[in-house]
């Protein structure tokens, strides 16, 4: 996940550990608290992404949408994520998408909020793009698809590599549309990678533009074993 944002807003610190209720759970933090993705020790990973596309209504933003992935690390199913999003106040929060992946079940959630009503949405374990720009999430959507497209032909598609690749490239143009965000005002501040494999989670966190190949922090996570809540 590449995080985007403007220059002027605060550097958010690398992954750390951190209680959440009786999870063990590892994200990134943002200066102010709250985080944009993490991993928790079920081995379910979650993250959010801004809903740009959607009007918030007059009443929204009153309580930041980086509280959401910080509370949604406490669950491990789907149904008690789907519980607790629908237990916050919404009316308070701006819209997002948040996404979750539960690779013991091989499930990924999705649940929508456009100031309204809450989605859920179910997809396939399959390879799957979200996409988020402030600027103009359409033109946006259609470039970052078209990429994404030509990057899943590689016969290294999927690995970390692929990954990183995909998320520092400039295609079809360094700019505001590239994965690898450039503007004058803003652009990509991290990259953030999760891992799970086995009974084990890691975190990988490059702080800066992709592109600047700048050295990254890889945090690890001991998962609790399959059939424990």
């Amino acid at each position: 996940m590449n995080r985007d944002e403007r220059w002027s807003r605060p550097v958010a610190l690398p992954p750390i550990q951190r209680q959440a209720s009786r999870r063990r759970a590892l994200c990134p933090v943002e200066a102010g608290g709250g985080t944009w993705i993490g991993l928790n020790d079920a081995g379910v990973a979650f993250a959010l992404i801004n809903w740009y596309a959607v009007e918030p209504p007059p009443s929204a933003g009153s309580i930041s949408r980086g509280r959401v992935v910080e509370w949604l690390l406490s669950t491990s199913k789907p149904v008690d994520a789907d519980a607790y999003l629908g237990a916050l106040p919404l009316k308070r929060l701006k819209p997002f998408r948040v996404m979750g992946l539960f690779d013991r079940l091989r499930v990924v959630m999705e649940w929508r909020w456009d100031g309204k009503e809450l989605k859920a949405l179910s997809h396939p374990w399959a390879p799957r793009q979200w996409i988020s720009s402030g600027l103009d999430e359409p033109a946006s959507q259609k470039v970052r698809s078209d990429v994404f497209r030509r990057f899943s032909r590689r016969t290294d598609a999927g690995d970390h590599t692929w990954l990183r690749a995909l998320h520092g490239s400039h295609l079809p143009k360094r700019g505001p549309f590239s994965h690898c965000v450039h503007r004058e005002d803003a652009g990509t501040v991290s990259y953030s990678e999760i891992t799970v494999i086995g009974a084990g989670g890691a975190v990988f966190y490059q702080p800066g533009c992709p592109c600047e190949g700048r050295p990254g922090i890889h945090s690890a996570l001991e998962l609790i074993p399959a059939g424990e809540n």
